[in-house]
């Protein structure tokens, strides 16, 4: 593994086994970074870190659910005890469960509400005191194009939304410790359980990259490259920063 901007950096993925999450723990990987991946799929988490390890990388895979505050804690103290330090969080996990404004379920707005927002809120909080003692910090939360508006996403949107400004509070909050945060807000990425709903010559599809200004989907190489640099020094003076990654559609006039 060849060194490079993240180099001896020791990083906590949540839903880091697959999709987004597996690609930005491979390109921090590559960048030198050592990896923690927390999953509720405990086998495919621990199937990734294997792959992560025959490239060269050091990794862990520990299932853990982030709405539950022992468990994290837990994961939090073995990447500490196996790594010696900890150094950027990549809150990536959460769930999305569409359904028009009418149709909206009690059960299902507290399922994506406490995945979302209080899985982001308990991953977040574990692992600042250590960045605080350490003086040093890197919070990337993941959120969604869908923030700013999207048909059968009420309770999604809503959860990434409010992402944004727990991310600009956040930012306020830990500048003084020299803890960066910002928020990564992906449009459609063509990860394998997109493709798997939407063949790539479907009419729906097709719809879809026609609505794009770049014409392209993204894919999760494209959210990773970005999330490798704020997890970086290069990124030291940015924070409280909603920057999305759709291809154009914050300002096309199409929906996604």
């Amino acid at each position: 593994m060849n060194p490079g901007r993240l180099q001896g950096r020791v990083a906590i993925i949540t839903g880091g086994a697959r999709g987004i999450g597996k690609a930005i723990a491979f390109k921090i990987v590559q960048e030198g970074a050592l990896v923690s991946l927390l999953d509720i799929l405990g086998d495919l988490v621990a199937q990734t870190a294997e792959e992560l390890r025959a490239i060269g990388g050091k990794a862990l895979g520990l299932k853990a659910d982030v709405r539950q505050k022992e468990k994290v804690g837990q994961a939090v103290q073995r990447t500490l005890d196996h790594f010696g330090r900890m150094d950027i969080l990549v809150n990536n996990a959460g769930i999305v469960q569409p359904a028009l404004l009418e149709d909206v379920k009690e059960e299902d707005w507290e399922a994506v509400v406490n995945t979302n927002l209080k899985g982001t809120l308990i991953c977040t909080r574990a692992v600042l005191p250590t960045m605080k003692k350490n003086r040093y910090g890197k919070i990337i939360n993941i959120g969604s194009r869908s923030s700013l508006g999207k048909e059968l996403r009420t309770v999604y949107s809503a959860t990434k939304a409010g992402l944004i400004g727990m991310t600009r509070t956040w930012a306020l909050e830990l500048a003084p410790h020299n803890i960066n945060v910002n928020y990564v807000g992906p449009g459609p990425i063509a990860t394998e359980l997109f493709k798997a709903s939407n063949p790539e010559d479907s009419p729906k599809t097709r719809a879809l990259v026609n609505g794009i200004p770049l014409k392209r989907m993204g894919e999760p190489e494209d959210v990773a490259n970005l999330v490798s640099f704020l997890a970086s020094d290069e990124s030291s003076f940015i924070t409280g920063q909603a920057i999305f990654i759709c291809g154009g559609l914050t300002v096309g006039i199409a929906h996604y």
